[in-house]
């Protein structure tokens, strides 16, 4: 074996393969059926842990630092426009993790900036707020949600909370633009 000479192959039994395969329904399918699967398990909200009851009346409230006050007094003012509503009324505990999980990455890949959760309170119920409670448990889990407050009365009020959710890296450019575009007329 050693000391063998070698010989090169050059176009003898070469095999080539295209780059650019053109894609078939059967392959698009199974590349979607794979990316949903990756996506149901790569749910990162925690279903094992403790999580604190809360009382139906009690007031969810969260900010990240550095979210700007005014911007989280806006949020709780109901000034910023829902453009996602997910209602979790009528799920079990289990299914709203997943919903909600899946509703907030969507946000998030649709710069979406402010939505509503509906969670309800349970009021009357043998076990009150168990899903306002997973939700406040939930919600800071997710670092892209900046910030949340329970919403005003006529979104819902204390059985519906807002999320801000954070700009994507082109929002956060474009208004960096619109900043320094204001700065030039000014100036």
């Amino acid at each position: 074996m050693l000391g063998e000479p070698v010989e090169p192959l050059g176009d003898k039994g070469a095999i080539f393969i295209p780059t650019t395969l053109e894609k078939t329904p059967g392959m698009l399918a199974r590349q979607e059926a794979a990316t949903k699967e990756l996506h149901v398990h790569a749910n990162a909200l925690d279903s094992g842990s403790y999580i604190a009851p809360l009382d139906p009346l009690d007031v969810l409230e969260f900010c990240r630092p550095g979210v700007q006050h005014g911007v989280y007094k806006n949020l709780r003012l109901g000034k910023y426009d829902t453009h996602a509503r997910l209602d979790l009324h009528r799920h079990t505990v289990e299914q709203a993790r997943h919903a909600l999980w899946r509703f907030a990455e969507e946000c998030r890949d649709r710069a979406v900036r402010c939505a509503l959760v509906t969670h309800g309170k349970g009021e009357g119920r043998k076990h009150p707020a168990v899903l306002k409670s997973c939700v406040n448990h939930w919600l800071r889990q997710l670092p892209y949600v900046l910030a949340f407050h329970s919403a005003q009365k006529h979104h819902g009020g204390l059985g519906a909370t807002y999320l801000l959710i954070k700009k994507s890296a082109d929002a956060r450019r474009e208004t960096g633009e619109k900043i320094e575009q204001a700065k030039r007329h000014r100036g």
